[in-house]
């Protein structure tokens, strides 16, 4: 959503309003952005949305990574003393180095709140069994969507410290209903659950709510999700530990997701010229949050593509928990910034293919390479299916991205499974001569 200097309305006031309230206690109490903003003169409150952005700076994650780095353990991005903080989760370091984030019980409650909304609006409440097939280590979703099921009324399951078969036992014998994990691990469980002769067409499952990956919003991998566990629904919802929750997926529109607006001001620019786009332009997330705080990201660039739009939504539960105009992502998150590649002129992103790979029956995991080593870098698939699926699918990349990309077999079970986002595109860099 751009926020124009025409936005107006009783949502922006509110907004606004709520802004106000942050910007005064992190000016006046938090270091890292009472230093940031008086370097810049923003110190004075805005006058409308619309000043906001146009006056206070962008926020990066290399700017946050080196505050901590120069105050370890937790940077200086925090409001109050530490006494007031009773939470600490970092991010997964997937893109860089791993940041520690920090919450005070009133911030943890609110995005708790933001993911019982993510589970209403898939129709989830009490009477549901949810099983949560993830490690519980310090990534902060993990959590917030625990807790949230059993706010909800919810029996709850830890998949903790279980092998991918101890998991699917569990969840069978219990006769669980919600499935919650990476769209990457649904699918290894599946895979799991063939190659034991555990039948999941006697599962109970009816809904299975990813997150971590693009994947919950690409039409051919939802398709393959659904298929391997017997018509299940599939919801996806994404967020960042340096954020929380930020979207639901809009009831009645898969692979549509919704910002929590009474928590965030998002806005869309162009990740070249930092400027704001407009409704239905593809473009960077900026968000800022409202309601953590204790440890803020004002005009934070997330890294991720969007295209966004403002709509009417009302609470699926009827609680009015979101506000009634809020933004919204058709496809969902579209990409990384920071992902891209460029193959003989052709701009590919990771999500493009994925949906190709999940296009095509008879293909299990598979591996992308981008080498970058000569003057006109290749991309390379290697994929886990028989010869037959693996020309087709050189055919449909052929038509889809005007480009001959090599595929290439490997034998089942070669190669990785990732429990947490998967990591399935390597570069090859003249540098250092291997994967990066």
């Amino acid at each position: 959503m751009a926020v124009t200097a025409t936005s107006s309305g009783p949502e922006d006031a509110a907004t606004l309003a709520k802004l106000r309230v942050l910007l005064r206690e992190v000016v006046a109490t938090n270091p890292f952005y009472g230093r940031k903003l008086a370097s810049l003169g923003c110190s004075a409150e805005p006058s409308s949305l619309a000043d906001f952005t146009a006056r206070f700076p962008l926020t990066t994650k290399a700017e946050l990574v080196a505050d901590q780095a120069a105050h370890p353990p937790y940077g200086t991005n925090l409001t109050y003393p530490l006494a007031r903080y009773t939470r600490c989760h970092q991010t997964s370091g997937t893109t860089g180095t791993a940041m520690r984030w920090l919450d005070t019980p009133e911030t943890w409650s609110a995005m708790t709140e933001d993911w019982c909304e993510v589970f209403r609006s898939a129709g989830v409440g009490p009477g549901d069994r949810a099983f949560f097939a993830f490690s519980f280590g310090p990534f902060l979703g993990f959590w917030l969507a625990f807790e949230a099921a059993q706010r909800l009324g919810c029996l709850c399951f830890a998949g903790g410290g279980m092998s991918s078969i101890l998991r699917l036992r569990v969840l069978l014998q219990n006769e669980c209903t919600l499935l919650c994990c990476t769209p990457t691990y649904a699918l290894h469980l599946a895979e799991v659950a063939q190659a034991e002769g555990l039948d999941l067409t006697r599962c109970q499952i009816r809904t299975i709510v990813v997150a971590g990956e693009p994947g919950g919003s690409v039409p051919a991998t939802r398709a393959r999700l659904s298929a391997a566990w017997n018509g299940a629904r599939i919801v996806d919802h994404h967020g960042m530990t340096e954020t929380g929750p930020v979207t639901y997926e809009v009831p009645g529109q898969p692979g549509t997701l919704a910002v929590f607006a009474g928590s965030f001001l998002a806005e869309v620019i162009d990740p070249i010229t930092t400027a704001s786009l407009a409704d239905g332009e593809k473009g960077e997330l900026v968000l800022t949050t409202l309601n953590r705080v204790g440890s803020p990201l004002i005009r934070y660039r997330t890294g991720d593509l969007v295209r966004s739009s403002k709509f009417k939504a009302q609470s699926s539960s009827g609680t009015g928990h979101m506000s009634p105009v809020t933004c919204h992502f058709a496809g969902g998150i579209l990409g990384r910034v920071d992902d891209m590649v460029i193959v003989r002129g052709v701009n590919i992103y990771p999500t493009a293919v994925e949906q190709i790979v999940r296009s095509v029956p008879d293909i299990g995991e598979y591996r992308a390479t981008y080498d970058t080593r000569s003057a006109l870098p290749e991309l390379s698939l290697d994929v886990e299916a028989t010869p037959a699926a693996a020309a087709e699918l050189e055919r449909r990349l052929q038509a889809s991205l005007s480009l001959r990309i090599p595929v290439t077999v490997v034998a089942p079970g070669s190669l990785p499974r990732f429990e947490l986002k998967a990591k399935r595109w390597h570069r090859l860099v003249s540098s250092t001569g291997g994967g990066v």
